[in-house]
């Protein structure tokens, strides 16, 4: 199990460098609300320093609510970086151009994603670290080679960005309680896009939207659309972080640092194939 500690340090760290990143786009608005965020979890790492009081920390830190926010001036990097953050999960180009354009202004298209992916593992090659993150692919969980379709944050842990045969559903209720809460925090100021996104995500969870006798749909609820993305999870959670975690372990053994961020090449997967043969 995590250790309740680690997790924080791991959630305070990497919100140390998202503010930083924030602050060197010029976005204070951005900036402050993940100080905001940070003293928090600074708050509870003392008061679990403090007590020693036992709890039990998700794999990985939950996904922030995000309010709509204005960036147009951003580089497509960050926006893209902004609506995984929302969703805490890995997300397919189409996904993460729907966020953006609910939650953030700015274009982005999925065009663009392709050729940024690229550019991210350039750059990193070139100068490792030199950047607080970097956009990679998810990393398949049988040979750790990317999933190309899938993108990731560099920062989250390994178990985060690795893909196993739950979880893309997963994932998908994840995104999807990140999206609820985003609505919900925003209120009535919540865009139409916003809504749409969260009734077309809501629509394949049972449960998640109310239906008339009739047949006919009430606006998602976005209370109800997290309690119903949640009861789903309980079901398969626990299966879909073994197989991540035991996947992120021959990760860690077996590939190099830029491999576990960029994924395992050709060569390497027929090696690991011909290990298990």
């Amino acid at each position: 199990m995590t250790d309740p500690l680690d997790a924080l340090e791991k959630s305070i760290s990497t919100l140390r460098r998202a503010i930083r990143d924030a602050a060197t786009a010029g976005d204070t608005e951005r900036a402050g609300e993940l100080r905001a965020q940070l003293r928090r979890a600074e708050k509870a790492w003392d008061t679990l320093i403090d007590t020693g009081e036992p709890a039990t920390p998700p794999l990985w830190p939950e996904p922030q609510a995000a309010p709509v926010v204005h960036g147009s001036r951003l580089p497509a990097r960050e926006h893209v970086h902004r609506a995984l953050m929302l969703l805490g999960t890995p997300a397919a180009p189409k996904l993460i151009v729907s966020v953006h354009e609910a939650f953030f202004s700015g274009e982005l298209s999925a065009s663009k994603l392709s050729s940024l992916r690229r550019d991210e593992e350039r750059s990193y090659r070139s100068s490792p670290g030199a950047r607080p993150y970097y956009l990679c692919p998810a990393l398949a969980h049988d040979l750790l080679s990317p999933v190309r379709a899938l993108v990731t944050i560099s920062t989250w842990p390994l178990e985060q960005r690795i893909i196993g045969p739950l979880s893309q559903r997963t994932d998908f209720l994840t995104g999807t309680v990140g999206v609820a809460q985003a609505v919900g925090s925003s209120g009535e100021a919540a865009t139409p896009a916003a809504v749409r996104l969260l009734w077309r995500l809501a629509a394949t969870i049972p449960d998640a939207i109310v239906r008339s006798a009739s047949g006919l749909e009430s606006a998602p609820d976005p209370q109800r659309v997290i309690e119903a993305a949640q009861a789903e999870l309980d079901v398969h959670t626990d299966a879909d972080r073994a197989t991540r975690a035991e996947a992120a372990r021959r990760a860690r053994k077996s590939l190099s640092d830029d491999q576990q961020l960029f994924g395992s090449q050709l060569h390497n997967v027929m090696r690991l194939q011909a290990q298990r043969a």
